[in-house]
């Protein structure tokens, strides 16, 4: 017989399995987020970086879910599924979560600031240190929106699409003016009691829902008010006085009483967000019903601070949680945008369901789920494109990051202790 050879396979069919590079990938990963976990200092609290992350998501998500551009007659319109499913609003009580945002929000500033006062920092320079990271991001998505206004309007778009698009591409700023608002005022706020806000809010209500009384701006004093509770609430935390877990519970419970009863008994609406057509939005501005729910959701978050903690023990999810900490504004400003560039781009292909369909009916709720992961991918890319704008000039090799710097606890100096 003759003697038979194994032959070795021809290059040009060799295809290297995926396996090894999956494993590399993977090795990479950890190494770098190995590498984030031991460069946080151990007195950083990082269930406050958690709850910031967990807050912007939340918002993002629920946009996502509850705006829809539904082409029709030539333009786009916007609509929301909770004007046809109103059973849905539950879904405004998860992804609501901008009262968490404002209380993560005043407990770091309270911090910051006595850190500053600390250090021999002026609070001049402290402020513009703060609002140089919120404001930074917001010159790149007004040049670019001035950009694409001006192109539409040559084009011959339609005015009602524009201000459609606009509107909501520019919605997040008013959220932003305000949290920097407060920013400013954290001298201020840092002795608040959170009661006196909520006061304003409380009588501003019932001069507009009960009394039927007062001129038409009197329901924007809310707008500040609203937001201060939680903001003042996050600064009594630095202060120590919402520490225990009876207070956490008494925030929960409390603000769930209270809103449960303003929704059942007083005629609030149940969405904790707008719904187009509504007579009465509990977001815009805000409500006594949003203001409570906000401090309800305030009593959850402390009391998930220990299981927060023990979760971001673990380098993976802390590593992701510091990269989201780090480009917050850029997420929070950019979503809308993806949301519409996803929506725009998909025209060309028709009209698909989820995407520029009424929002009528369960099927494009499934639809919009879908959709997500694509609209995922489109923020990353702006992500991608505009962080620089938010994180500034490149650091050198030797500088520890931001991201495991940034609101560390006050030192304490020999008079405090």
């Amino acid at each position: 017989m003759p003697e038979q050879t194994a032959s070795a396979p021809h290059p040009a069919h060799h295809v290297p399995h995926p396996a090894p590079r999956r494993l590399a990938l993977r090795t990479a990963l950890r190494r770098a987020a190995h590498q984030v976990d031991t460069a946080t200092p151990p007195s950083r609290d990082r269930a406050i970086d958690a709850l910031r992350a967990l807050a912007i998501l939340g918002v993002v998500l629920g946009h996502w879910l509850v705006t829809a551009l539904v082409a029709q007659d030539g333009g786009l319109h916007t609509a929301s599924p909770l004007q046809h499913m109103p059973w849905l609003a539950p879904v405004s009580w998860l992804f609501q979560t901008l009262a968490v945002f404002f209380l993560v929000g005043g407990h770091v500033a309270a911090r910051g600031l006595a850190s500053a006062r600390d250090r021999g920092d002026s609070y001049g320079a402290w402020l513009r240190a703060r609002l140089s990271r919120l404001l930074r991001p917001v010159a790149a998505l007004l040049a670019l929106w001035s950009v694409v206004a001006v192109i539409l309007l040559a084009t011959g778009t339609p005015l009602a699409t524009i201000h459609t698009l606009l509107k909501l591409a520019l919605s997040p700023l008013w959220f932003l003016l305000v949290f920097a608002a407060l920013t400013a005022a954290t001298p201020l706020v840092a002795r608040l009691n959170p009661l006196w806000p909520l006061a304003v809010v409380l009588h501003v209500d019932v001069l507009r829902f009960g009394l039927h009384l007062g001129p038409s701006w009197l329901a924007w004093l809310n707008l500040p008010a609203g937001w201060l509770v939680p903001y003042a609430l996050g600064a009594a935390w630095a202060r120590g006085e919402v520490q225990t877990r009876r207070s956490a519970w008494a925030l929960l419970l409390g603000g769930t009483a209270a809103t449960t009863l303003l929704i059942t008994c007083a005629g609030y609406p149940a969405s904790m967000v707008g719904v187009p057509g509504a007579p009465i939005s509990n977001l815009d501005p805000p409500t006594l019903a949003a203001v409570t729910f906000g401090l309800a959701q305030c009593g959850l978050a402390l009391l998930l601070r220990d299981r927060l903690r023990r979760a971001m023990a673990r380098p993976l999810a802390w590593a992701a949680t510091a990269v989201v900490n780090l480009s917050a504004m850029t997420v929070f400003l950019w979503h809308q945008t993806a949301l519409m560039a996803t929506t725009a781009t998909g025209l060309l292909a028709g009209r698909l369901p989820g995407l520029h369909t009424a929002p009528d009916s369960v099927s494009w709720v499934a639809s919009r789920l879908l959709w997500l992961p694509v609209l995922t991918l489109v923020l990353v890319l702006c992500w991608a494109a505009f962080r620089h704008h938010e994180q500034g000039p490149r650091r050198s090799r030797n500088r520890t990051s931001r991201v495991v710097r940034r609101h560390v606890p006050p030192a304490r100096s020999a008079h405090h202790a």
